[in-house]
């Protein structure tokens, strides 16, 4: 019997990925100008993950920035979202860095002198628009800000089989503070 739970534990462990505590977000910070709703943030990558993209491994990063209206009694009600898919490539050989931005149909590439442009561009965000205020009701609402990044190793037909086994190399989320849109405004 304890034979196979401690199989069973290494097993798990060898494929979990670790949890995200080396990611942070700074911020979300919201600013409402001239009725449009801002929301300024950026992602602190954990050393491994920054190693690897140094190396030459790509990554990608998928960043939910959502809307939400503060109910008492109700769930949070979901208003708007932007998802923003950003890919960083380095060639340690040629001392090449590109990244890019996709954005709904808009894409971006960008290619930068140095690694710590590269990283500063794709992980931070400035006043990103996220609706207009006289759309929105009068109520409390907040901004949430989750970031992903899929594991590369494993093919997607795996998750299928193997149905705890995630598909993430980290998943790490944080809220705004609450503001408030008042109508009469």
């Amino acid at each position: 019997m304890t034979k196979s739970l401690c199989m069973s534990i290494l097993f798990l462990s060898l494929f979990l990925p670790e949890a995200a505590f080396g990611q942070t977000i700074s911020g979300p910070e919201v600013k409402l100008n001239g009725g449009e709703v801002y929301a300024t943030f950026a992602l602190d990558l954990e050393a491994k993950y920054v190693g690897e993209i140094r190396d030459g491994i790509e990554k990608e990063l998928k960043f939910y920035i959502d809307l939400f209206r503060v109910w008492k009694v109700w769930p949070d009600e979901f208003v708007t979202g932007k998802l923003y898919v950003r890919t960083l490539r380095a060639d340690p050989i040629k001392s090449e860095f590109v990244a890019t931005s996709l954005n709904g149909n808009v894409l971006i590439e960008r290619r930068f002198r140095s690694f710590e442009s590269m990283l500063k561009w794709t992980l931070s965000f400035k006043d990103v628009k996220l609706g207009n205020t006289r759309e929105l009701g009068p109520g409390q609402y907040f901004v949430k800000v989750t970031v992903e990044s899929k594991v590369r190793k494993l093919p997607p037909v795996i998750g299928y089989f193997i149905i705890f086994l995630s598909e993430n190399d980290f998943k790490v989320s944080k809220d705004s503070t609450v503001f408030t849109v008042d109508s009469r405004k």
